[in-house]
């Protein structure tokens, strides 16, 4: 008899926890969960513990201990709740765990997981941002496996040879383009946060929507994908692919490029994590290539879209660069959302962070939080002196 893969997924609740969630629901024969955790929404962590039977369940909010453990009365779900909690939830040794907290929050649980040297499907790009060569380094020294879910990355993982990186002349990663790909500058200077996060293909959370908007997405996955793919800096490129049906693209030293398509649902990159080495079935729907019709490329307009041009050369300058380019994007955004700053804002205010503070990279994980947070602190001034 086969023994239940133990999984736990922190950030259950946002959208790449629900379509793990429903992955791992599809074949309760298969999949035993250990622990769900999720920040503030009560109730939708409470009921998928309920359904998956879980050991435990985790809010982050400390202050909503009380509600989930009344959502959780009569069943056999432990509840807790804190950072601390989240973190020692991801130590628990789950055969396989889901990375998919949102922002630098993510760093310590997933480092926790590494830690146990199982599989980390990691879906947080903010922890190799910020913190690469620290989570990379803890996954060898655990012997962990870290599988990429973001779908870029996990294109490339597909078509990766990763037994002789010499192979690879370049790794290319697709971009839609996002919304506003043909928009002129000058209209984007009037675009609202509702638009904004109106993806034309992928159903994504408000921050990533808004990334994806400014091609910021596609530069801080040009800095995780570094870490994940180690050819060198110089050998990344972006081209913007409006269908979203090339995921990403490996071209070889001998002139052949591999690349991985399907339809655009985070589902496939997921199972891909969930069931390797293996694979397994999905809900997704078929590629029809007759129906898709034509497949276009175009080179990235980093006129438009400086964002794309700033992560660049973070990823050019190493240290820590991109952890305070992380983090200033984080607190711009959050204040485009807010309605405090424009769509063209964002990109300024990162702009002007990067050339304010620019420290020694970090030798820890403390180091990188608190780098973080320093960033985040001169972003929040830049924010206030952008909107008086």
């Amino acid at each position: 008899m086969t023994m239940r893969r133990t999984i736990t997924i922190l950030g259950a609740t946002g959208s790449i926890g629900t379509s793990t969630l429903d992955l791992v629901e599809r074949d309760p024969e298969a999949f035993e969960i250990v622990a769900l955790t999720a920040q503030r929404d009560v109730a939708g962590l409470a009921a998928a513990a309920r359904r998956t039977r879980a050991r435990l369940a985790v809010i982050g909010d400390e202050t909503l201990i009380a509600p989930l453990r009344e959502a959780l009365a009569g069943s056999d779900v432990e509840a807790a709740a804190g950072a601390d909690a989240i973190a020692e939830a991801a130590a628990l040794g789950a055969d396989w765990t889901m990375a998919a907290i949102v922002g630098t929050a993510g760093l310590r649980p997933t480092m926790a997981a590494l830690g146990h040297g199982r599989t980390v499907a990691l879906a947080n790009k903010e922890s190799l941002v910020s913190a690469g060569a620290l989570m990379t380094e803890a996954a060898r020294q655990a012997g962990a496996t870290l599988l990429p879910v973001d779908s870029e990355h996990n294109a490339v993982f597909q078509c990766f040879p990763h037994h002789d990186v010499s192979q690879v002349k370049r790794v290319i990663l697709t971009a839609s383009g996002g919304p506003f790909r043909t928009m002129p500058r000058d209209e984007m200077a009037r675009v609202t946060p509702a638009q904004a996060v109106k993806h034309p293909n992928w159903s994504m959370g408000a921050k990533i929507s808004v990334d994806s908007a400014t091609l910021m997405n596609k530069g801080l996955e040009l800095i995780e994908a570094h870490h994940l793919f180690p050819v060198g800096a110089d050998r990344f490129a972006v081209i913007v692919h409006p269908q979203s049906v090339v995921h990403s693209m490996v071209e070889y030293v001998d002139g052949s490029v591999l690349a991985q398509m399907g339809t655009p649902d985070m589902r496939t990159p997921i199972a891909h994590t969930l069931a390797w080495p293996k694979r397994m079935g999905t809900p997704c729907a078929p590629l029809d290539l007759a129906e898709v019709g034509r497949l276009d490329f175009e080179e990235p307009d980093l006129g438009r879209f400086p964002a794309l041009g700033l992560a660049m050369a973070a990823l050019a300058a190493g240290g820590a660069r991109p952890a305070v380019l992380n983090a200033a994007n984080e607190v711009a955004v959050a204040a485009f959302l807010d309605g405090r700053i424009g769509f063209l804002d964002i990109v300024l205010i990162v702009e002007k962070v990067l050339e304010r503070y620019d420290p020694a990279p970090p030798a820890s994980i403390d180091e990188a939080l608190a780098i973080d947070a320093e960033a985040r602190a001169v972003a929040r001034t830049a924010t206030e002196l952008q909107t008086a």
